[in-house]
């Protein structure tokens, strides 16, 4: 293995770095966005089971606002549900932007990642190619050795950053999907608690 990242030349050192880089934000990534952590299921239930029956206070607030991303969101409502439904969405909207800004940190990394790649690997190809080129015409073709050795290179750098930029494109889509999935399932939960506090309709909440 080493013997191969050494003849890719030093191009392998950022592919390198970029493949553990992408390795690194994807289980962070995977661990944090766990659904339990930023949206669960039951947490709209709970919360308006606390509404029933009189228990929000300060410590329930505080409670629900460190529990998750969502918590985060009705907490910022429930603050602010007395002023008004306009004055509680907006606070709702301010909460789940912050949310929302979190539960995106670094996958614009994996984007760029996905998207350096490749061009690290071809430009290990261009030097690989450009070595072999230089070597004919200061020695002719008759040293094969040395053309090998590049052709090797550019074709060792090409690969490298096409298995770098594969996972990471893969990542980056899985990521982003599972977000929007968060995101819209929280703002449906948002508006059902707006609506269950500033409506005389009947709310539907599963449990």
């Amino acid at each position: 293995m080493f013997e191969i990242i050494a003849a890719g030349g030093w191009l392998m050192l950022p592919i390198i770095l970029c493949s553990v880089a992408v390795i690194a934000i994807s289980v962070e990534r995977y661990w944090t966005l766990g659904p339990k952590k930023i949206a669960p299921k039951h947490l709209l239930a709970q919360v308006w089971g606390w509404l029933k029956n009189n228990q929000m206070d300060s410590a329930k607030l505080y409670e629900l606002k460190n529990s998750s991303g969502l918590g985060r969101i009705f907490a910022a409502g429930l603050s602010n549900s007395r002023q008004g439904r306009e004055v509680m969405k907006d606070s709702i909207q301010e909460a789940a932007n912050h949310v929302i800004h979190e539960m995106e940190r670094y996958l614009s990394v994996l984007g760029t990642i996905a998207a350096i790649a490749p061009l690290l690997g071809l430009l290990g190809t261009v030097l690989g190619m450009i070595k072999v080129f230089t070597a004919i015409m200061l020695e002719g073709t008759g040293n094969a050795g040395v053309l090998a050795g590049g052709i090797s290179e550019a074709l060792i750098t090409t690969a490298a950053g096409l298995c770098v930029a594969i996972p990471a494109m893969i990542a980056h889509r899985y990521f982003q999907r599972h977000v929007d999935g968060l995101v819209v399932f929280m703002e449906q939960e948002a508006i059902k608690l707006v609506d269950a506090l500033h409506n005389d309709r009947r709310v539907d909440v599963k449990k």
